[in-house]
């Protein structure tokens, strides 16, 4: 080939490739720059990947994954992630989850005796006392415990005697309550239990009384002592009905010399800790048991009610052939009546006591049946002042086979014991101080018993309150042998 043509070609091959169609991308020849950008791009990656769609994958902060950036908060209990005022339970301080499950209080209670006492200390009471209550509910059963707590220097025996109240610790409820149907209702374990229409008497309510208690100026609660029992109360539009059934007898806290002293029937003698009860008690499981009944329905206005018990006299009432205080049986059957009357509340009550140990009345050391007789009424007189009256009878039944069996030289007790009693109420100062005097008076035996009690709310936690025991007569007469037990004392209780 000559040069002319060699020229030519080359000029022509060079018009062709300028104007020939870009090729796909890389066919091209200039597919080497758009490589190098893509391995720049590439390089920019850790892992060396393909960059990824945006909105995929993590680039700069804009692009950040939705879960990467802070939510937004949810509602109190709508979610996982607590906001800062949450605050998860395992980190909540034991003081305010205390607070949201218990409630109780507490006080601290101290007396003395205003005579000299040779068989008990001249301290009546000196205790602190810590009450703690809650209740859980699991699926139809609620649960309730209440259990006290205390210090009580006064005391001689710490030990716990969960039946009598002794020690630290007194059990005053532990129960699970159920609702089968919607005509009965169950309580099952330690609970207090009461019924009958007296003030401060009782005729009908057989369930065990805290006399000690009551004697030396604890608060009026403390007088319902509790039993271990199964309640089941049956609902109609006829009749209700309230069984109680006791497995196992449960006494009153009765006087037994510990805290108050008595009159020895043994001995005719005063005595107290030199001379302490110590009875033959039924404790039989299911043998030795107590079962109380109430029939019940309303009539208008009026509330009427029938009652039975089997069992045994509440406090040791007879002795054995040992000489030994025993709790005979015994067998009650009683009726009542409450309702408005005279523009006030009246009442009246009825019980024979069958004393089932002692049918003739002819045993001089088991107590004789009874009839046992209560009519109360009770009013406001005026705006904040109420007034309460009763009168109460005991009546021994087999008075004359029992007067023809008494050991000769023993004295022989009235047929009849008459009691009138009377309480005052008076709220002052916006209902914050409350005025209480209650007295027992018997006519024919001239013995008695006053309980005077002055408290005062200082605000809706604390509650500051006083009183007077004053017992008088001659040391054979009932409210008499307390005679030298006579006590004032004072309380500061702050409740939670």
């Amino acid at each position: 080939m000559s040069v002319p043509v060699s020229l030519l070609s080359l000029l022509l091959s060079t018009a062709l490739v300028q104007d020939l169609p870009p090729l796909p991308k890389g066919l091209s020849g200039d597919s080497d720059k758009e490589q190098k950008q893509e391995q720049e791009k590439s390089a920019s990656s850790p892992s060396g990947l393909p960059s990824l769609p945006t909105g995929l994958g993590k680039t700069d902060e804009k692009d950040k994954p939705v879960q990467d950036k802070a939510l937004p908060s949810l509602p109190s209990g709508l979610g996982s992630a607590p906001s800062s005022t949450d605050t998860p339970d395992a980190e909540k301080s034991a003081p305010n989850w205390f607070m949201e499950h218990f409630t109780g209080f507490v006080e601290a209670r101290g007396g003395i005796r205003l005579q000299e006492d040779e068989t008990q200390d001249g301290a009546s009471i000196g205790e602190i006392r810590t009450q703690l209550q809650t209740e859980l509910s699991a699926g139809p059963a609620l649960f309730n415990l209440t259990a006290d707590f205390l210090f009580d220097p006064v005391a001689n025996d710490y030990a716990i005697d969960l039946e009598k109240g002794r020690g630290f610790i007194d059990l005053r409820e532990a129960n699970m309550v159920l609702r089968p149907s919607d005509f009965l209702d169950l309580k099952i374990g330690r609970q207090i239990a009461t019924w009958g229409t007296g003030d401060l008497v009782f005729i009908n309510d057989m369930f065990p009384k805290d006399y000690n208690s009551f004697f030396i100026g604890r608060d009026d609660e403390y007088l319902k002592a509790p039993s271990d029992a199964i309640r089941a109360s049956f609902f109609s539009d006829i009749v209700n009905v309230d069984l109680v059934y006791t497995p196992r007898f449960d006494a009153d806290r009765y006087i037994d010399g510990t805290r108050i002293s008595y009159l020895n029937p043994l001995t005719g003698m005063i005595a107290g800790e030199d001379m302490v009860i110590d009875p033959v008690r039924p404790d039989g499981w299911f043998d030795d048991d107590e079962i109380a009944i109430r029939f019940s329905r309303n009539a208008g206005t009026f509330e009427l009610a029938a009652y039975t018990y089997d069992g045994y006299w509440k406090s040791p009432a007879g002795f054995n052939t040992q000489g030994r205080f025993i709790f005979p049986e015994l067998a009650v059957y009683g009726a009542s009546i409450r309702g408005p009357f005279l523009g006030g509340i009246g009442n009246a009550e009825v019980g024979y006591y069958d004393s089932k140990d002692d049918p003739d009345g002819d045993n001089p050391f088991l107590p004789n049946s009874q009839a046992r007789f209560l009519v109360g009424y009770e009013r406001e007189a005026m705006t904040n002042l109420t007034i309460g009256l009763q009168y109460y009878t005991e009546q021994t039944l087999d008075h004359d086979a029992l007067a023809a069996a008494l050991p000769m030289g023993a004295e022989e007790p009235d047929e009849i014991r008459h009691v009138i009693t009377t309480r005052l109420t008076k709220l002052a100062y916006n209902q914050n101080l409350t005025l209480s005097l209650f007295i027992f008076y018997s006519p024919n035996q001239e013995d008695g018993y006053l309980r005077a009690r002055a408290s005062y709310k200082l605000d809706d936690n604390w509650l500051v309150d006083g009183g007077v025991n004053v017992f008088y007569g001659e040391p054979q007469a009932f409210f008499g042998q307390f005679e030298d037990n006579t006590n004032i004392y004072a309380g500061l209780r702050r409740s939670f």
